[in-house]
């Protein structure tokens, strides 16, 4: 009975006008539409005023969890300003649906069956019965996370300002650092605070744990309650989430290392370069914050960066991209299609061809946007045609659009020299990559899968 009306739900839903996917983007959009009528409000900012596009940009950003910034966020916005953007951090890093379920349980409302379908989309990888009950150990896990990560950075703070301004940049940075949001107090982010192993340590594990994924981190401590062994009993998706996510640091921290050591690094200590390359290395991925100009890079880095940036954190989580599962999934595929084989296999578990089909489908659709809305910047901002700056501004441009798109946050500085149109292209840049962009296919296209018409079959040469 329960089976045949989960079933009449499904049936339900599919017929509905507004699905999952025009769900989850409504919103989002709703939370920005907020936040940028509170940021245009004279006591947000310190001159009293702040233009619509800029304001629209900077929720954007803070929703998105991107860190692109227009204006310094440190001196530009005043505190209740800054705790406006703190707040749609926190909202958008979570998921504002999440919320909302959170706060109907909390009242004692019932939630409705499309709003249960939504945080099952988002937190659960498989179907699950007990999501109120992930649901409650999200924001568990959000609270212990950021009040130990704001802890140890007001006790490092305290020794350079007062009580209330460590506690204000300690909580603010926390929350920013665990949203995967980028967003910094400091004129030149942590640039000062490059050689730190207080700093750097506590930030990199707040990105990599609020990046790594819900349901992995759920997971995990489902296993330790229950005191089974780990190993043996952890799902395919977490273990490659967790794999995939160790690969991509170590590698960007070594090519980074390799990229920068006749360029920045040409007179570094030891210590430096290791904790600079470990850092970009995590904050590449999702969250944005940087310990050096990323300017003053060398080519090869920035495209290592660009890599990292593209592929993003763990879905589930609170970063953006291409997803890290996604890598894995089409590193499986490409193996397996080089061994002849007719199915993708790990861990002893066929991964369905739907996935598989997905994955592909993500990747192109992801590069193509990309490659478009680059375009239309190239087009719509004025670039010398010969010379140094004309290769400088294409490659500074290329880095934006992926870095709004991986909802990363790092610049090489093309944020400042955006018109209004550049403006809104990677405030759509960045809902997108946030949202995800096979949601908005799906509100295009529909989710069912159409048949179509059989035609008999004929060959054509590729590659």
């Amino acid at each position: 009975m329960q089976v045949e009306s989960i079933r009449r739900g499904l049936g339900r839903l599919r017929k509905a006008k507004v699905g999952l996917s025009s769900m989850i983007l409504a919103s989002f959009v709703a939370a920005i539409g907020t936040g940028t009528a509170l940021l245009l409000l004279p006591s947000s900012t310190v001159s009293g005023e702040i233009s619509l596009v800029d304001a629209l940009f900077t929720a954007t950003s803070a929703v998105c969890v991107t860190g692109l910034a227009v204006v310094d966020t440190g001196s530009y916005f005043t505190t209740s300003g800054q705790l406006v953007i703190l707040l749609l951090i926190q909202a958008g890093g979570l998921g504002i649906m999440t919320f909302s379920v959170l706060f109907f349980l909390l009242i004692g409302k019932r939630v409705s069956f499309r709003q249960r379908m939504v945080m099952q989309e988002v937190f659960a990888h498989t179907p699950r019965e007990d999501i109120y009950r992930v649901v409650g150990a999200i924001f568990l896990f959000t609270g212990v996370v950021e009040g130990a990560g704001a802890l140890i950075l007001f006790l490092f703070w305290i020794g350079e300002h007062s009580v209330m301004e460590s506690a204000h940049l300690a909580v603010f940075h926390s929350i920013s650092a665990f949203c995967n949001a980028g967003f910094a107090l400091f004129s030149n982010n942590f640039i000062d605070y490059r050689a730190s192993p207080v700093l750097n340590l506590t930030i990199c594990i707040l990105i990599v744990l609020g990046g790594i994924g819900f349901p992995v981190v759920y997971e995990l401590y489902e296993q330790m309650r229950s005191r089974r062994t780990i190993p043996a009993r952890l799902t395919v998706h977490t273990r490659i989430v967790i794999i995939t996510t160790a690969l991509l640091i170590a590698c960007g921290m070594g090519l980074f290392i390799w990229g920068e050591h006749g360029n920045i690094f040409r007179e570094a200590p030891l210590d430096e370069i290791l904790w600079i390359s470990l850092f970009q290395s995590i904050t590449a991925r999702t969250a944005g914050f940087n310990t050096v100009d990323i300017g003053q890079l060398s080519n090869s880095t920035v495209m290592a960066l660009m890599f990292l940036m593209f592929w993003g954190a763990s879905p589930g989580s609170c970063g953006g991209g291409v997803k890290t599962t996604t890598l894995a999934v089409l590193g499986l595929f490409t193996w397996a299609r080089l061994q002849r084989m007719a199915r993708v296999n790990v861990f002893k578990k066929s991964i369905p061809q739907e996935t598989v089909s997905r994955s592909v489908s993500l990747l192109i659709l992801s590069i193509s946007l990309i490659l478009a809305i680059f375009f239309l910047l190239l087009l719509t901002h004025d670039v010398e045609v010969s010379g140094p700056e004309a290769r400088s501004a294409f490659v500074e441009y290329l880095f934006e659009v992926i870095s709004a798109f991986g909802t990363v946050g790092l610049s090489m500085g093309a944020t400042t020299k955006l018109n209004a149109f550049g403006k809104v292209l990677i405030v759509a840049m960045m809902l997108i990559g946030r949202v995800g962009v096979l949601t908005f296919a799906y509100i295009v296209a529909g989710t069912e899968a159409r048949g179509g018409i059989q035609y008999s079959r004929q060959n054509l040469m590729i590659g």
